[in-house]
């Protein structure tokens, strides 16, 4: 077998391998206590912590690397280091930051030895466009990931509303009622309520438990949640009735984006067969007449018009998604 074919294999597998391990490593739960420590906004045990004052204080953990001198490189170059870690947050793994730009170079790595070896393509040309799909498909695994959470998140979200209605007209505070609902209902909403409470437990406010978890998930709808608790704090009432009409709303508004999906759904296949064509075409010259169609990559004209098609047909993907993309 070729060497080079061989090392491409090796550094395929090893991508694949680790980008399974993002979607599938680690359950996001933490049984100990210096987890559920860690999970009330990522702070350390105070025992480790030497008092300033009469009483010990909880730190933040600000290190994104074991390693010194790669946590300087990530708070001295990257421009937004706080989004990045609440997008790798969202998808409810423990991915720390330097794990996740690990990734991205051994994506940016394999992909060059591919577009240099395989493709033969130039070596600035290959350097560019490895540092595309490196960047890209990490960032599009990390989104898929975070957007499937928040999709089970809302899911069960009006029957944890319900839940909390139920403690609160049975004359529980609203503090036992959230963690009945992080023990009673499944993940991704079970922890996240669990978080809540455990930051209650520590110390900290409802409102400001409840804001780190908005923080993590930016979900408008659960925003609607907090922003009813907060107001009726202010007013009084009753807020099990209030919550009750919260729920109801939430789920008519999950019932309209159904409905506004299954009427999408003829244009979305469209798009997904129309931008899908031209790699199938591709694919079936490539078996047929393999001289023919690889001029594409090979002879510079044939990169130029390429390059034109994939910008050309990347816009009508992106503009037919937005045309059957709805804000509810």
């Amino acid at each position: 077998m070729n060497p080079q074919l061989l090392v491409m294999i090796a550094g395929g597998v090893l991508f694949t391998f680790v980008i399974l391990l993002l979607l599938f490593g680690g359950d996001g739960t933490e049984a100990s206590v210096k987890k559920r420590l860690d999970r009330v906004g990522g702070t350390t045990p105070a025992k480790n912590l030497k008092e300033s004052g009469s009483a010990a204080t909880l730190r933040r953990r600000t290190s994104d690397s074991e390693i010194a001198l790669l946590d300087r490189i990530i708070k001295t170059t990257l421009p937004n280091p706080e989004k990045m870690r609440a997008r790798l947050a969202a998808t409810g793994k423990n991915i720390s930051l330097s794990e996740y730009l690990m990734v991205n170079l051994l994506g940016i790595l394999v992909s060059y030895l591919i577009f240099a070896y395989i493709v033969k393509w130039g070596p600035v040309v290959a350097f560019f466009m490895a540092i595309a799909v490196g960047l890209y498909l990490p960032h599009m695994v990390t989104g898929r990931m975070g957007r499937k959470r928040i999709n089970k998140f809302l899911a069960t979200f009006p029957e944890a509303i319900d839940t909390i209605c139920r403690g609160l007209r049975s004359g529980l505070p609203i503090t036992e009622t959230i963690a009945a609902v992080g023990l009673e209902l499944p993940d991704p909403i079970g922890i996240e309520f669990t978080r809540i409470s455990d930051g209650v437990r520590m110390g900290r406010s409802l409102e400001e438990s409840m804001w780190e978890v908005a923080g993590r998930l930016d979900i408008p709808e659960y925003r609607f949640f907090i922003i009813a608790l907060a107001i009726q704090r202010e007013t009084g009432g009753n807020l099990a009735e209030t919550l009750g009409n919260l729920a109801e709303l939430l789920r008519k508004r999950r019932q309209l984006k159904l409905k506004i999906r299954a009427m999408s759904s003829e244009a979305r296949a469209s798009a997904m067969i129309i931008g899908s064509l031209p790699f199938l075409m591709f694919t079936l010259l490539y078996f047929v007449n393999s001289d023919y169609i690889m001029i594409l990559l090979h002879d510079t004209r044939g990169k130029f018009l390429f390059g034109g098609g994939l910008t050309w047909l990347s816009m009508g993907v992106f503009v037919m998604k937005q045309m059957i993309n709805f804000e509810i």
